[in-house]
């Protein structure tokens, strides 16, 4: 419970110590009752404000882990007078009484939905005010300048400059670059925040569902030496140095009379123009020549779509097969059956996605809506320069600079309207 009254309404069903005198980050045992029958014996945990998560009073209740006893404290609460939180609405609460910024708040959903090492710790990051200090920096030596030049709108008449034209430049320069980087940034972020998803493609009986269970380390998908066997797609999820990949073993691709199997086929191709990564599986068996490898390649290359070439069954593969292949470096070579080179497929994996490019300790943008705003202060900021060079008067600077100033503005929360607050914090769970 949260709110001016989360104490003496808890006080109104706890027998136990008299929680209206105890001071706060206290913990009492006791029992909730409804008038004298007991629902359950309970843990109260009492912060009292401004220090709790909303800065409000905050009372939290530990009861036995039944359905049943959790819902009848509810409903007692409920018929006392207490609502139930809207979605998001503790988090929105600690926002609009300044626990933390906007940026932060939206870290928390982050933080909850996190299902990595690098999505968790990138909205830690981002929930203690990383990102927002950048951004604060950035706002307030614009506003330095913005002030000036209203100034000078002020003495129009008189034609005096407060603000040094060449100073202001040189600033904007600086907050693009930052701005530029925090945009490259978010591809990054985004297979952070979402995952990989990663198609398992190629002909019938390459290996696909061998591989898929090679990289989960378990019987996930059926094997079988019959080809056809996968008719609809299989996926499961798997975590290589932090970042999420959803894999999906799909169809084998080929001409089929079979209406099932060529539905299945249809979906790996929709699978394979939506996928983040394709594993592009050959079967060295059946490979015979140079030219046949290549006119299966151009297919993916096609794509546009980041892939990696899987040379499958290296154990059983002929000899002249590796000698025409071996120099082709798109091609990782492995057995899925005997799990051979798995460990370095995944380091291919990594390889392509450039884990690297990021330093330690650099701050990554994973929100959609933070990146478009970053987008159009970017342009705003391009404007101020092209206006700049081109001599214009300072109302229409001034303007350019405003409108930077509002995105950035819009990120932390220092601007914000109930529309864009209820969009944000509609997409938290209940409560939290």
């Amino acid at each position: 419970l949260s709110g001016s009254e989360a104490i003496s309404q808890t006080q109104s069903v706890f027998r136990g110590k008299n929680l209206l005198e105890q001071p706060s980050h206290t913990v009492h045992f006791g029992t909730i009752r409804d008038g004298e029958t007991i629902i359950d014996e309970v843990v109260v945990t009492l912060f009292r404000a401004p220090n709790s998560f909303t800065k409000e009073d905050v009372i939290e209740i530990s009861c036995h882990g039944s359905p049943f006893i959790v819902q009848k404290i509810i409903q007692l609460f409920i018929k006392k007078g207490v609502r139930t939180a809207q979605a998001g609405e503790f988090t929105k609460r600690a926002f609009l009484n300044g626990r933390f910024d906007l940026a932060q708040a939206e870290a928390v959903a982050d933080l909850i939905n996190s299902e990595s090492e690098a999505a968790h710790q990138s909205a830690m990051k981002q929930m203690r005010g990383g990102f927002s200090l950048i951004l604060k920096d950035l706002r307030q030596r614009l506003i330095h300048f913005a002030s000036m030049i209203e100034l000078e709108l002020d003495f129009g008449e008189e034609d005096v400059e407060f603000a040094d034209r060449n100073e202001l430049k040189d600033l904007v320069y600086e907050i693009l670059r930052t701005i530029r980087q925090l945009i490259d940034s978010f591809s990054w972020g985004n297979v952070i925040k979402n995952g990989i998803p990663t198609v398992i493609a190629g002909k019938p009986n390459a290996g696909k569902s061998t591989l898929l269970n090679a990289l989960l380390n378990e019987e996930k998908a059926i094997v079988s030496e019959i080809a056809g066997t996968t008719r609809d797609f299989i996926e499961d999820e798997l975590t290589i140095e932090g970042i999420a990949f959803r894999f999906v073993d799909t169809a084998g691709l080929r001409q089929t009379e079979d209406k099932i199997e060529a539905i299945g086929v249809a979906r790996a191709r929709k699978k394979m123009q939506e996928a983040s990564l394709i594993l592009y599986l050959i079967d060295l068996q059946t490979i015979t020549s140079l030219a046949d490898y290549e006119t299966e390649y151009a297919e993916i290359q096609a794509l546009g779509i980041p892939h990696l070439i899987v040379g499958n069954k290296i154990d059983s593969a002929k000899p002249e097969t590796l000698n025409f292949l071996q120099n082709r470096p798109e091609i990782v070579f492995i057995s899925a059956l005997n799990k051979e080179n798995i460990e370095l497929l995944k380091d291919k994996i990594m390889t392509l996605f450039r884990t690297d490019q990021l330093k330690a300790g650099d701050t990554v943008v994973t929100n959609m809506r933070h990146y478009e705003s970053l987008l159009r202060t970017q342009e705003s900021l391009e404007a101020v320069i092209s206006g700049l060079d081109s001599g214009v008067t300072g109302d229409f600077v001034a303007m350019d600079i405003r409108h930077a100033l509002y995105e950035l503005g819009t990120i932390t929360g220092e601007i914000s309207t109930e529309d864009l607050l209820g969009n944000i914090f509609s997409k938290f769970c209940i409560g939290k």
